[in-house]
């Protein structure tokens, strides 16, 4: 148990304020130092190669030299998950509040896409590291001048995260998929849609597959024909955006029945 007015152990920890329980010289390796070690490993590797013993071997040091500072894998995961986060601009975005809800959210989803590995770290908790308060800050800031009471503010942010991660899974994990299987995407895909789906028994499937949506192209940013279009991620953002706007069109409509009282 933790006492009254004291930070949980982890929490302690994002912050560099839990106590070393050493004294005397500097020590030569830092939970800085750890934590970027096992950063590059994981953007290197994966994060299934990251282990105290590894990212001791990386760093030159024994496994027993990193225990001083992070007491546990699990504490290191922790590390990771803020780290991978960058500090967020100082300026905010310009724009109404959507426009810039809209720029946090791709924001966070660029940095989750620079390292792949984020998306399976399990969310044990809410926020606690300083970059994950910090962008949590950010997006609050945007709907600072609206009608919201200071919760709904916060239920608002909370929502956009499920749209974030569940983008980030889908199109890191379907352009892995499309680059081991092109076949089964595209054209492939709506082929085999074609002979299997029962118009009696998926209706408003089969209306989407005779309308040609699924032949239409490949997985993220790539056409039925297997080219590369612009980018990896290109059609499935479309449809990111698509949903994204959805949501805050919703969020605007409520806050103008808040508005109106």
């Amino acid at each position: 148990m933790t006492a009254e007015g004291e930070l949980p152990e982890d929490v302690a920890l994002l912050w560099g304020l839990r106590s070393g329980g050493r004294r005397g010289r500097k020590p030569a390796l830092t939970v800085e130092d750890i934590t970027r070690a096992a950063v590059r490993l994981a953007d290197a590797e994966s994060l299934a190669a990251v282990s105290m013993a590894r990212v001791a071997s990386e760093l030159g040091n024994s496994t027993m030299a990193l225990y001083r500072h992070v007491r546990s894998k699990d504490e290191l995961l922790l590390l990771m998950s803020d780290a991978a986060l960058e500090e967020p601009p100082t300026e905010s975005a310009p724009g109404e509040w959507r426009e810039q809800l809209i720029r946090w959210a791709h924001d966070v989803l660029t940095m989750i896409r620079r390292h792949p590995w984020y998306r399976d770290i399990p969310i044990s908790g809410p926020p606690a590291g300083p970059r994950n308060l910090a962008w949590l800050d950010r997006a609050l800031a945007a709907l600072a001048e609206t009608a919201l009471a200071e919760e709904e503010k916060l239920a608002v942010v909370m929502g956009l995260l499920p749209l974030v991660h569940g983008q980030a899974r889908l199109s890191l994990d379907l352009s892995a998929g499309y680059a081991a299987d092109p076949e089964s995407f595209g054209e492939g895909y709506a082929r085999s849609l074609a002979r299997l789906v029962d118009p009696l028994r998926f209706p408003a499937l089969s209306r989407v597959i005779a309308a040609g949506v699924f032949g239409s192209g490949g997985p993220p940013g790539v056409d039925g024909g297997g080219t590369d279009r612009t980018g990896p991620f290109d059609e499935l953002d479309a449809e990111f955006q698509f949903a994204l706007t959805c949501y805050l069109e919703g969020v605007a409509g409520f806050i103008a029945r808040r508005a109106a009282g």
